[in-house]
């Protein structure tokens, strides 16, 4: 019988080194791997650079959630104490950003959603209990988490057209610009808006006047100019220094205009979190209450709401962040799941409904591409339970200026736009339009969607629209029209 060879024995110094060479010893790559850091052409510096600064862009809802839910009681007569929402909104933002993060691996944050928190606090609160509006939330967040699961919500979102999609960026570029020249006072509404042919003006009277504004236009320009030389941080840069810019400002002069936030050193760092929302909801009470049509409609609302404003925004950030291949967002499907499970959590948590917030393009902008900045903006919110008091030193002028200039950055997917082709124009004008002139997402994408639906129709074209996206045009006209029929019924 032949022997068997004998393979020559290596060395200690060969072994140890082929050992600490196996990538699964290496903990460095493995961490880069999981959120594909140098795979997306990122550094961890970036990421948690760019998690920082969607935080701070993004941290007034702490401050602003308390004041929409506390301005309504519910049908008892109850109100939300300060505490408990500032809480809920924390707790809720911290924990979906975090699963945001490592379930969808994408720059995305999420907290209550401005709107739909009105909706919560101003139509479905007056007809029944809190627990039961918050109920009618989760329920909502179910739904999107089904529809997610199952598919249905992705491939809605691949049913609509590329130029489309580039519109809703677009118009959610020229959204969140205005949206931060609102916040920092520069534009303002008209108080007579009814009897003028002006609705907003510049300025609190038609001029510019005030340190909260010359507070806003040196973040802007200090913003403006870093980014032109590609200076890094320049977001968070231009942020902090506006905001020790306000603090001194308003020590020396004791401003007043400086909005929800006033830049102040609080005198407490540290303040106890109030749990007393948490767990408190009636899932089914609200069909009770406000009647089985009446609470549909609510559920409706809710649902188609979160949805596309979700979509909107998933779909602008993703685009800017260089995540969308041959016009689909890479891994959509665990990024919807992520979105629908915020909902649930906003339900469970007393905020209000939890979605992805465009100040995300504030991070993105910095250099943000993958969850890993997802997860540091989670874990600042989940800090901020315990440093509240922290949240009030930023005012809205000093974070104003990253809205501005990546709104700015946004209107250049235009150049993606087919102007030539007329089946496009109007419908991508209306998108584009109507997002920040009704402050709506959800707005702006029906109506183009149902213009983009009647032109193919009107030039014999029924045949490119699809089951999927006629039935979308559908479902919008009825959101359109939901005042009518609620009345009729």
């Amino acid at each position: 019988m032949p022997r068997a060879r004998r393979t020559p024995r290596r060395s200690g110094a060969t072994v140890t080194q082929l050992r600490t060479d196996r990538p699964h010893d290496n903990p460095e790559p493995r961490f880069d791997r999981f959120f594909r850091i140098s795979q997306r052409g990122s550094t961890i510096g970036r990421e948690v650079r760019g998690g920082i600064t969607t935080f701070v862009a993004m941290c007034y809802i702490v401050l602003l959630n308390p004041l929409i839910l506390g301005a309504s009681a519910d049908i008892t007569g109850a109100r939300l104490s300060t505490e408990e929402i500032t809480t809920a909104t924390a707790l809720a933002a911290g924990v979906t950003t975090i699963l945001m993060g490592l379930i969808g691996n994408a720059p995305l944050a999420l907290a209550a959603g401005l709107g739909v928190n009105g909706i919560v606090a101003f139509q479905l609160a007056p007809t029944m209990t809190w627990a039961q509006a918050f109920g009618l939330v989760v329920l909502e967040g179910f739904c999107i988490v089904l529809m997610a699961v199952s598919g249905v919500r992705e491939r809605i979102i691949n049913a609509i057209p590329l130029a489309l999609k580039t519109a809703i960026t677009v118009g959610i570029g020229l959204y969140i610009a205005l949206v931060g020249l609102v916040s920092a006072g520069f534009v303002t509404r008209t108080p007579d808006a009814a009897n003028s042919t002006v609705p907003v003006r510049m300025g609190t009277d038609g001029h510019l006047a005030g340190w909260p504004i010359v507070v806003f236009c040196v973040g802007l320009l200090l913003m403006i100019v870093l980014m032109s030389r590609a200076v890094p941080g320049a977001v968070l840069i231009s942020i902090v220094v506006a905001t020790v810019l306000a603090v001194v400002v308003n020590s020396v002069f004791d401003v007043d205009g400086w909005g929800v936030v006033e830049p102040e050193v609080p005198e407490n760092i540290v303040a106890s979190p109030d749990f007393g929302l948490l767990g408190q909801i009636d899932l089914f009470g609200g069909f009770s209450s406000a009647g089985a049509v009446l609470a549909s409609v609510f559920l409706f609302t809710l649902v188609l709401s979160g949805f596309f404003d979700a979509m909107g925004t998933i779909t602008s950030v993703s685009q800017e962040a260089g995540l969308v291949r041959e016009g689909k967002v890479e891994g959509m499907g665990r990024i919807l799941l992520a979105d629908g499970l915020g909902a649930v959590a906003g339900g469970v948590t007393g905020s209000s409904p939890n979605t992805v917030f465009l100040e995300s393009a504030a991070g993105v902008g910095e250099g943000a591409r993958t969850g890993l900045a997802s997860v540091v903006t989670g874990a600042l919110f989940t800090a901020t339970l315990f440093l509240t008091p922290l949240a009030a030193v930023v005012p809205a002028q000093a974070a104003a200026p990253a809205l501005v200039v990546i709104g700015g950055m946004m209107m250049a997917q235009c150049r993606r736009i087919p102007w030539q082709d007329t089946d496009f124009t109007i419908p991508v004008f209306l998108i584009a339009a109507l997002i920040p002139f009704t402050y709506s997402i959800t707005n702006g994408i029906g109506a183009g969607l149902i213009a983009f639906v009647v032109i193919k129709l009107g030039r014999g074209k029924a045949r490119e629209i699809g089951w999927l996206l006629g039935g979308l045009a559908a479902v919008f006209a009825l959101y359109f029209a939901i005042e009518g029929v609620t009345a009729l019924l």
